[in-house]
């Protein structure tokens, strides 16, 4: 019995980048992203989906409320699918960060770098596809919406797809996408990647 997941990021922010919000508080959708999450939600409302979740971030929310509504579902929040915890990093600009020499041994090594006070994305891929694992045995033969964040959703696709961390940067997660997999005993199959709804 499998369970096929749709893992999508959160539609655009205005600040989508040019800062690393991380978990900031209160970064909202602009009018780019609202109207990306509708047509998220069009796009999803042909399938027969038994869980929506969604990491606790605003941005998360309001992409992931229009796609419940439009299901006539309720929405599960799940801290275990949030945003990596960059630690000192949230906030900064991408410019600023590109003088911080962490920073480029982040990005050149993920496997073995922490961000200052924050966690790797190791532990954000343990997060992540153990709540799968859950929703898996919770729902078997259905299908499970996770919305989430760029580097999270890589963290899961790299681990399904029997990649290292450190492949992060070949594999593109664009906001507002969908990448479908589905997951059994016998292992995962990634299905679409970094599918977006057409306008």
């Amino acid at each position: 019995m499998t369970t096929t997941f749709f893992l999508v990021r959160h539609a655009a922010h205005d600040r989508v980048g040019t800062v690393l919000c991380g978990r900031m508080p209160d970064v909202k959708l602009g009018s780019v992203g609202k109207g990306q999450a509708e047509r998220l939600a069009q796009h999803l409302a042909r399938n027969d989906v038994a869980c929506i979740c969604t990491g606790p971030l605003e941005r998360a929310l309001e992409t992931a409320q229009p796609i419940a509504s439009g299901l006539g579902q309720r929405l599960h929040v799940r801290d275990a699918i949030t945003e990596i915890d960059f630690g000192r990093w949230t906030g900064m600009s991408f410019d600023a960060l590109g003088q911080d020499p962490l920073w480029s041994s982040w990005n050149r090594s993920r496997s073995t770098s922490r961000p200052p006070e924050g966690e790797t994305m190791l532990e954000a891929q343990t997060r992540i596809v153990g709540a799968m694992e859950q929703l898996r045995s919770l729902h078997p033969g259905r299908s499970v919406i996770l919305v989430s964040h760029g580097d999270v959703i890589k963290a899961a696709l790299l681990y399904h797809l029997g990649m290292p961390i450190d492949a992060y940067d070949r594999i593109d997660v664009e906001p507002a996408s969908i990448s479908t997999l589905v997951v059994g005993d016998w292992g995962s199959k990634v299905l679409r990647l970094n599918e977006v709804a057409a306008p």
